[in-house]
């Protein structure tokens, strides 16, 4: 009778758990009807901006590489025991299962296709396993599904009215990497959009901070710079990421090439704001910022820093009666800003930098700082 009732409770758990499955692959099969739809809501192109000025940073991951180190993490059943041959089969299974519901949700879900467009009782039903599923392989296909209807502009607004924000945000407390990078790219989508970025501003404490503690260079960390960015667009909940100005710049110094472009596209959008540069002269900034000058540094970088120090520049304006002794310490961006105006050729090496363009560019902004920032008086 144990026995009887044991293969009981293993045939539901196999079936719920395929039923789950299948719940996402058909909640993911658009219809053609819904082209329609997409003449009447608004236009269908995942290159929309929504509300927001500025360029919305979007990052698909492809699940079905080989070897991706994501591929690893699947849930397995409780009865899948590691060293038994029935403990192997169930593991085999469960990661076929894991499998087949992502290649199915990214087959029927393209951002490239017509029928990634779902209507808003089935977006509805898609949050609802966002919201009750705690299987991480059910949790990714769901809000995969999410994170590509979010790239239109007119189901920004209906996942809002659906309760999605906080539902999705709730996912940022897990601590599964590949569920959280998905969860940061549905906010990412969701945050094109002037109210959806009202109501998320509450996350933006918990986003920065899970950026800067993440592992470095990883996808959960870049997902985490796109939306900060994103909130970013607009000065108006600049002044939250004030405290975590060193912390992006050590990034910067720390990071490959593609977290330091992720992180040039944040500061970009601080240094833009009059009202921040201030901020940023305080920030303490590592010594080997200097280094990045060097011949090995790939162009692109040093030229969209060097745009970072010239809006500060223009922006930060020394008033008449600011007081002789400045209120930033040693270490800041202000005193390197100093030391690269006095000496940027001997310290830096800018002088042998083999890129023409890098040295014109360094010499006039040279210039600039020694008439705006650092004037003669000054000295």
């Amino acid at each position: 009778m144990g026995y009887a009732r044991k293969v009981g409770w293993v045939t539901a758990g196999l079936v719920i758990g395929a039923g789950a499955c299948y719940c996402i692959y058909r909640l993911t099969r658009g219809r053609k009807q819904n082209k329609e739809k997409m003449a009447e809501g608004g236009s269908g192109d995942v290159d929309d901006v929504g509300d927001c000025p500025g360029a919305r940073y979007n990052d698909w991951s492809d699940d079905d590489d080989d070897n991706s180190e994501n591929k690893g993490i699947v849930w397995y059943p409780p009865w899948a025991r590691i060293g038994t041959e029935a403990g192997t089969r169930a593991r085999a299974r469960a990661r076929a299962r894991a499998t087949r519901a992502r290649r199915a949700v990214q087959k029927r879900a393209s951002p490239n296709s017509d029928d990634t467009i779902l209507s808003p009782q089935e977006l509805q039903k898609v949050l609802c396993l966002v919201e009750m599923s705690e299987k991480p392989y059910i949790l990714e296909a769901a809000l995969i599904a999410l994170g590509n209807n979010a790239a239109y502009a007119f189901n920004r607004d209906i996942i809002r009215d659906l309760g999605g924000l906080p539902i999705v945000a709730k996912i940022l407390n897990t601590r599964d990497p590949i569920v959280k990078e998905k969860a940061l790219i549905v906010l990412n989508n969701l945050s094109v959009n002037a109210e959806n970025q009202r109501r998320l501003k509450i996350y933006m404490n918990q986003v920065c901070d899970d950026t800067i503690t993440s592992r470095l260079n990883s996808s959960v960390q870049l997902a985490g710079l796109r939306l900060l960015t994103n909130m970013t667009v607009t000065n108006e909940y600049q002044h939250m990421l004030a405290n975590s100005i060193s912390d992006f710049f050590r990034l910067f110094s720390a990071g490959n090439e593609e977290t330091k472009f992720q992180v040039l596209k944040l500061l970009l959008n601080l240094a833009e704001n009059p009202a921040m540069a201030r901020e940023l002269l305080r920030a303490q900034v590592p010594s080997s910022l200097g280094s990045l000058f060097n011949k090995k540094e790939n162009k692109e970088v040093i030229l969209k820093l060097l745009v970072i120090f010239e809006n500060i520049n223009d922006n930060f304006k020394w008033e008449e009666n600011e007081p002789t002794q400045n209120p930033f310490s040693e270490g800041s961006l202000f005193f390197f800003l100093k030391e690269f105006q006095v000496c940027a050729d001997k310290i830096l090496g800018i002088e042998s930098h083999h890129d023409f363009l890098v040295k014109v560019k360094v010499g006039k902004f040279m210039a600039k700082l020694a008439e705006h920032m650092f004037p003669k008086t000054q000295e």
